[in-house]
């Protein structure tokens, strides 16, 4: 039987700590209801006395039920002085009415004399009165031991007091943290084992990555017998951010046969990362093990032999398992196969022999020598296929466009204006946008007059905009390559154009970009039809 850990998710309070984060109260709740859906143990949701928009949040939540997650309001320990219940903070977590607290109390006599300015004592006596406080209220208590590393290391009897003294207010579990970060691998494993042996209760670990090891720190926490362990689901977080628990899940779950989040809901990992980032607003690492877009990418030719003839020779788990895709690249180094298996995708009948292989490998060479480049740009290569197999209809027609550039005003944020016109199936649409240059207002305009026809398309917007001047001796007459990724907050897609008009070469990968989003849209609904 598979040995469980509990997943305790903190994206919603350390996560909004990081650089550029800023959740709304509808960021935090769209969150919450993915990370329930997964199926994480906690969800810790911020300190409610800390701002009126988490005691907002807080009071929504009273109206949600999770079915999986249990929420958990964050804060300290009383603070010294005073008596527990005349303490705000601890007042407004008790408010929030959460079914378990997260209580950080000081665990390094640094800390305490020094920051806190308060005795040894007294800190222990704060630890153990606010969590008998929660327990007296019938809450589950998590005690988070602040810095419990650097603690441990500069006195290791106060560190395990601190823990000690936790249990004796009733805590359900103890925290180790590794706040500062700095802990390497052995470290976090000899000091766990020894806390795992001293104490009879659920051990949890804490990381964050300032050293980059902030996911092998929990892992080896969990192999000396820590059984709950913390971090936000995508690893952002203060600083540099705090164990990235979608790399951990995976490593426990598929690696050490450890149970984290049921096994059906394994393959929503990739799918539930992309969705926090898209809230979150922020790009997801293409590298990042498991989830990342480059995850399962493969480009060198030995590589993708390899893995067409035994997946695993390349790839240390199946990506379907976590709701990954394998991809081979378009390069000077991918080989023939790579392109055959892009073709059999939209043809799967074809072989290498095949006359239509043969003409579309003869196209790809042409399109190259004029400057296209279809590593990462696979979608503008899936175009190309079904344009010459005759499976390909275009969605839209731009009849014409003429955009309007200008020296703006001081006060003015746009310097261009751009008219389209587009037909879709007989019918006309003539739309104009202003925008921070030509390209801009061109891709305003055009997506306002398709969103007439195609709605879906209002979920569409660009996240990279790369531009490259392919012959620099020809000087402004040169001819340069456009790259543009677009997302819909699910999937990503990469287009390129090639032009010695930067317009044009951007109208060419725009469209391309419009058409693959249509182009899935169709296939999912002839998919469900069927």
């Amino acid at each position: 039987m598979k040995k469980q850990v509990k997943i305790f998710d903190s994206t919603l309070r350390d996560g909004a700590q990081a650089e550029s984060i800023s959740f709304t109260v509808e960021d935090k709740i769209k969150i919450v209801k993915a990370l329930d859906a997964l199926g994480v143990s906690y969800i810790e949701a911020g300190n409610p006395g800390s701002n009126p928009k988490d005691m907002e949040f807080f009071k929504r939540m009273k109206e949600l039920e999770l079915s999986v997650s249990k929420l958990t309001a964050f804060g300290s320990t009383r603070r010294c002085g005073i008596k527990v219940e005349d303490d705000l903070n601890v007042q407004s977590m008790l408010k929030a009415e959460t079914p378990a607290v997260t209580i950080f109390g000081k665990s390094w006599d640094f800390h305490v004399t020094d920051i806190i300015k308060t005795t040894l004592d007294e800190n222990l006596e704060m630890i153990k009165d606010t969590l008998g406080f929660f327990k007296e209220h019938h809450k589950e208590v998590i005690f988070d031991a602040e810095h419990f590393f650097d603690g441990y290391k500069s006195n290791p009897e106060y560190a395990m007091k601190s823990l000690e003294w936790a249990i004796k207010g009733g805590a359900d579990s103890v925290v180790l943290c590794d706040t500062n970060g700095g802990c390497m691998p052995d470290e976090v494993f000899s000091i766990t084992t020894e806390v795992c042996k001293r104490f009879d209760i659920e051990v949890g670990i804490h990381c964050h990555d300032d050293g980059g090891m902030a996911v092998a720190n929990s892992m080896m926490a969990v192999k000396a017998g820590a059984t709950h362990v913390q971090g936000t689901y995508i690893g952002f977080g203060e600083r540099c951010g705090n164990a990235n628990l979608s790399t951990i899940i995976g490593n426990l779950q598929l690696k050490l046969d450890y149970y984290c989040i049921p096994d059906e809901a394994l393959e929503n990992l990739t799918e539930t990362a992309r969705y926090v980032a898209e809230v979150a607003n922020i790009n997801l690492t293409e590298s990042e093990p498991y989830v990342g877009r480059r995850a399962f990418t493969h480009k060198g030719g030995m590589h993708i032999d390899g893995v067409s003839k035994a997946s695993h020779s390349f790839e240390h788990i199946d990506p379907s398992l976590v709701g990954n895709s394998r991809r081979f690249l378009m390069s000077e180094v991918a080989g023939r196969s790579t392109v055959l298996k892009k073709i059999r995708k939209v043809s799967p009948k074809l072989t290498k022999d095949s006359e239509e292989t043969k003409q579309i490998i003869e196209r790809l060479k042409e399109l190259e020598h004029v400057g296209y480049q279809f590593e990462g740009a696979e979608s503008t290569f899936e175009l190309v296929i079904r344009k010459h197999l005759g499976k390909y209809k275009p969605f839209f027609h731009i009849e014409n466009f003429k955009i309007i550039g200008e020296q703006p005003s001081k006060d003015s944020e746009f310097s261009a204006y751009a008219m389209v016109k587009v037909n879709v199936d007989g019918k006309d649409c003539v739309t104009a946008a202003e925008g921070d240059g030509p390209v801009n207002a061109l891709d305003k305009a055009l997506r306002s007059a398709l969103e007439t026809f195609y709605p879906e398309l209002s979920k569409v917007h660009l996240t990279d905009y790369k531009v490259r001047v392919l012959d620099t001796k020809a000087a402004t007459a040169a001819k340069v390559r456009v790259l543009i990724e677009s997302t819909d907050g699910f999937d990503k897609w990469t287009t390129v154009g090639v032009s010695t008009d930067i317009i044009e070469a951007s109208l060419v990968a725009l469209v391309d970009s419009i058409e693959i989003k249509l182009l899935r849209e169709l296939e999912r609904k002839i998919k469900a039809y069927m």
